[in-house]
């Protein structure tokens, strides 16, 4: 049986490696620690296909280091300890050229204990640390590890790379290059591709397995497309579906119905989506689309996230249920969304206006001198906490960034500052 496209075209060496300059072309940190042999631990963050073991695995051969690999999903604790003894022995052998490489693929679904059982071995030098995730390590990645290991992000291949991939395919590939493959458009491949070159040949495989020998393999809009719909297995969730279902969820949220937002739940916890992926959506949802209307949303949504780390599957798809709903049938507002988007426009166009002298802090007698928060007016000593004075930059005039919603909550926020401010345009 064959090995799949991906896998007889993984690259061997840094010269075949395609994307990701900003970090292994010429004079980029990544290259000049594979050109001196001195590899510092790392974690690679990035999408899914854009070669994360691929260069943990050049960089491993490059410098002749043992190289092992284990996967959060399926290892635990004891794992972890197995290949850090191993990784000990090896470091001690009079025959290894670099200190080993152990690496770490989807590091974010380690837990706490995981992680811990890294710190001792990374910190004394028995292994270089490489590890993957295509999560934010900040979230998922604890401190002391984080601490340890410095942060590279890779990027989805663009448009000019996914042309060099598919080129080298059809020409070096030989299984592909007996073909008759004819390149009419790549539009809708390079879209499917979403930046990914891993789904980017498993499509091509896709088309040569279902193309006869004696026909071409005919590449154009309407092919791929085509035969994509007819084989809903070339999707994974990290493909084009992944985003189409967290979309429906997110608008279905946005759009008030509670029963479409638990079935593209379900679509999404049956495709095997990270938990922590969908209660991380929650979170910024609660605050860009419902934000003020209702507050304590976005605390529910918060408590979900934390929930999630704690208790994961399959109990988690209760708390996520829970909050899906809770968040469909809450009022909706983007006014804190808008307010701080129009403020950062503003800033854009006026730049860094001085910060007027009443409001700068005056910490020495110099300040004081110049008049650092002369006249400034302590809201306290006032009659409802409130006293009027201008908090933004002369030169603005106050614009109005902050439009209150259509809703029972800001509406009494409304009132309540045209009775501090009076009504403004």
């Amino acid at each position: 049986m064959q090995a799949p496209l991906a896998e007889r075209l993984r690259p061997r060496t840094i010269e075949e490696y395609i994307g990701q300059t900003h970090l292994v072309g010429d004079g980029s940190i990544l290259r000049r620690m594979i050109d001196t042999g001195h590899v510092a631990s790392f974690i690679l963050w990035g999408p899914p296909g854009v070669g994360k073991t691929t260069l943990a695995r050049i960089i491993a051969n490059t410098t002749e280091s043992p190289f092992y690999t284990l996967s959060a999903v399926h290892s635990g604790v004891k794992e972890v300890r197995e290949v850090l003894e191993q990784c000990k022995a090896d470091a001690r052998s009079i025959f290894s050229k670099g200190r080993p490489i152990l690496f770490i693929d989807e590091i974010h679904r380690f837990n706490k204990s995981q992680q811990d059982s890294l710190l001792g071995a990374v910190e004394n030098g028995t292994v270089t640390l490489i590890g993957a995730t295509t999560e934010n390590p900040s979230f998922e990645v604890i401190r002391p590890l984080l601490s340890r290991a410095q942060v590279y992000v890779l990027k989805p291949l663009e448009e000019e790379q996914l042309q060099e991939l598919l080129q080298r395919a059809i020409t070096t590939d030989e299984i592909l290059k007996k073909r008759d493959i004819r390149v009419e458009s790549t539009t809708a491949l390079f879209r499917f591709s979403g930046g990914d070159a891993r789904k980017l040949l498993n499509i091509l495989d896709l088309l040569d397995q279902s193309t006869p020998q004696s026909e071409p393999i005919v590449i154009n809009d309407e092919v791929v497309t085509n035969r994509l719909q007819e084989n809903p297995a070339a999707y994974d969730k990290s493909g084009e579906m992944h985003y189409d279902i967290i979309s429906a969820f997110i608008k279905s949220i946005r759009g008030s119905d509670p029963d479409a937002a638990v079935y593209w739940l379900a679509r999404l916890i049956a495709g095997g989506e990270d938990p922590k992926f969908i209660a991380r959506r929650l979170v910024i949802l609660a605050a860009e689309d419902i934000g003020l209307a209702n507050p304590n949303a976005l605390l529910l949504a918060n408590a979900t996230f934390d929930t999630i780390h704690k208790i994961g599957w399959p109990e988690g798809r209760i708390p996520l249920s829970e909050c899906a709903i809770y968040l469909a049938t809450s009022p909706k507002s983007n006014s804190a969304y808008m307010a701080i988007d129009a403020a950062l426009s503003l800033v854009e166009k006026t730049g860094n206006l001085p910060v007027p002298l009443h409001l700068r802090n005056a910490p020495t007698k110099l300040m004081k001198e110049l008049d650092y928060g002369k006249n400034y007016k302590y809201a306290h000593d006032y009659p409802g906490n409130f006293v009027r004075q201008e908090f933004m930059p002369e030169e603005l005039g106050h614009p109005s960034l902050w439009k209150p919603g259509e809703n029972q909550s800001e509406a009494k926020l409304r009132a309540l500052q045209e009775n501090r401010w009076g009504k403004k345009n």
